[in-house]
């Protein structure tokens, strides 16, 4: 029997949107309604969510209906695929509705389906316009989880498009001050880089015949089309160039979207005027679109475009440490140095991406220099990129979520104001001590597992943007110290005497499965770490 779980999962999310929206019509003045509404249907795609994992993990996905050529086509690829399911979309693109998962696509869309309740539990403290704003996320919900199991390349664009739109407004209307500036600096930035992605992909579908990703995986880096023949560009334009000018397009549109320094800027003023509940999936899942588009994409399609291009990668990836960090430490906004720490934080899954375009090309056409020690780091250090996007979900979404509690109730962000809170708000500032501590990569928690991963795996490779990354490092420390002690210690601000800012329940519950996954991911990352190890190995033909 043929169940087709990906595309339900996907879908699931629209359709509940549309009853929220229902909600607004027949009953709009429920808001409380409209909010479990959204809650509950936000529960059942993270139940579906579990069970594939379960299922992928335990190796009993549904048995799909992709047709034989192609499901033929796409086995000499780098990926292994899953509960795949194959529909005729638009046949005049070579567009066909083509899902499926593997070993970095499952996690992805596990922290999408644990982040997106979470985030709506926070927002039930809006007010205004608030069937709107929860069908919103639920729209975001589609887009991101159609974006990790699509494998056809006009399916992935329209969701990588889909995910902006409700970002877009849920900045610009339920934002800060500055929402309007912020909304359409990152609509802007994230459609420059759109569209030179689209360009791209209509070139690739026009000389391959196909817009199959594992089919074009397998024969695109050869300079294949599907049918096994020769690519033949319009004009007899050079393959080469033109290969070279497309890698350049795709890596724009996921370096702005990570974002890679210098591409970084739309990243604070996005985060410092967008709701918390905003801010938690900005940095938890959708900066992690333009890192999955690399691990994806780019890599596997250009090797040879990329490992030329990988000590460039390298560069902006310690660049994003080190002066994210040093971006991060300067701030007195709060929420501003959060958004910078995710600069920080994300460098270190460029790092492991820079490593990957290294070697990848070597490896795949098995170059004399690719040794099976070098083999081994460069596994490592990509699985920690991997590991890293996870965590960094995990940590980011946390340390979101706070900052937004202590200014939902303070009506400030700026740490000058505080100080010596430990009395007036014990359990928040627990809470706080240790989120901090899983983002600073405290051994035991969740973040050291991944960032050490790409530190030792990347040695081997570039020991020159190691050493310097140790920098950010040591920075790391520093700003978290300093929001630390800004907020919790020191001589209190009687101002704040007799004010209630201590976190609340329906806060402490959505941080709470957050707090849980961060102890026991760093304690036991065997839960996760041999489905991303599975997927990762065999990129590399292990």
């Amino acid at each position: 029997m043929n169940v087709d779980i990906l595309s339900g999962l996907t879908f699931l999310p629209l359709l509940g949107a549309g009853v929220v929206m229902l909600l607004r019509v027949i009953a709009p003045t429920q808001k409380t309604l409209a909010r479990y509404v959204t809650l509950a249907i936000s529960l059942v795609v993270l139940a579906f969510s579990v069970v594939l994992f379960v299922q992928y993990t335990s190796g009993t996905c549904p048995v799909g209906n992709v047709p034989q050529a192609v499901a033929d086509a796409g086995k000499a690829g780098p990926f292994s695929f899953v509960c795949e399911n194959y529909a005729p979309f638009f046949p005049l693109l070579n567009a066909n509705w083509h899902v499926g998962v593997d070993g970095l696509s499952v996690v992805m869309v596990l922290l999408t389906g644990i982040l997106v309740p979470l985030a709506i539990l926070i927002s039930f403290e809006v007010n205004e316009a608030v069937h709107e704003h929860m069908a919103l996320f639920l729209f975001l919900e589609m887009g991101l989880i159609g974006l990790f199991v699509s494998l056809d390349l006009v399916v992935f664009f329209i969701f990588w498009e889909i995910g902006l739109v409700p970002m877009f407004f849920l900045i610009n209307v339920w934002g800060g001050a500055n929402r309007k500036y912020a909304s359409f600096k990152f609509f802007l930035y994230t459609m420059a880089g759109s569209l030179g992605l689209l360009l791209s992909i209509q070139l690739i579908g026009l000389v391959s015949g196909t817009m199959d990703i594992p089919t074009l995986l397998a024969t695109f880096p050869k300079g294949l089309n599907a049918a096994g023949q020769p690519l033949q560009l319009p004009f007899n334009a050079d393959l080469g160039t033109v290969k070279g000018i497309m890698f350049i397009a795709f890596f724009l549109a996921f370096a702005i979207k990570i974002p890679v320094w210098p591409f970084h800027t739309w990243l604070p003023d996005a985060h410092t005027e967008a709701p918390t509940a905003g801010s938690m999936l900005l940095a938890g899942v959708m900066l992690k679109l333009g890192a999955y588009g690399f691990l994806r994409l780019v890599i596997p399609l250009f090797p040879p475009e990329a490992a030329s291009f990988a000590p460039v990668i390298g560069v902006l990836a310690v660049a994003g440490i080190v002066l994210g960090a040093f971006a991060a430490w300067g701030q007195n906004d709060f929420k501003r140095l959060v958004a910078y720490s995710s600069v920080n934080h994300m460098g270190f899954v460029v790092l492991g991406i820079a490593v990957y375009a290294a070697m990848y090309n070597g490896i795949i056409t098995s170059a004399p220099e690719i040794t099976a020690s070098i083999k081994n780091s460069v596994t490592m250090a990509t699985n920690g990129a991997v590991f890293q996007m996870f965590n960094h979900g995990l940590s980011s979404a946390g340390m979101f979520l706070l900052v937004g509690a202590l200014y939902h109730k303070a009506h400030t962000r700026d740490l000058t104001q505080f100080g010596g809170l430990w009395n007036l708000a014990p359990v928040y500032g627990g809470l706080l001590v240790f989120v901090s501590m899983a983002s600073l990569g405290l051994p035991g928690l969740n973040g050291f597992v991944s960032e050490f991963q790409v530190v030792a795996g990347s040695w081997a490779i570039y020991p020159t943007f190691v050493a310097l990354s140790m920098l950010g490092l040591l920075l790391t420390g520093a700003y978290i110290l300093k929001g630390i002690r800004a907020v919790l210690q020191g001589q209190a601000n009687p101002h704040w005497t007799g004010h209630h800012l201590e976190i609340e329940a329906r806060e402490v519950i959505a941080l709470a499965p957050l707090v849980v996954l961060m102890l026991i991911t760093g304690i036991w990352p065997a839960w996760i770490m041999p489905v991303i190890n599975g997927t990762i190995t065999k990129l590399f033909g292990g």
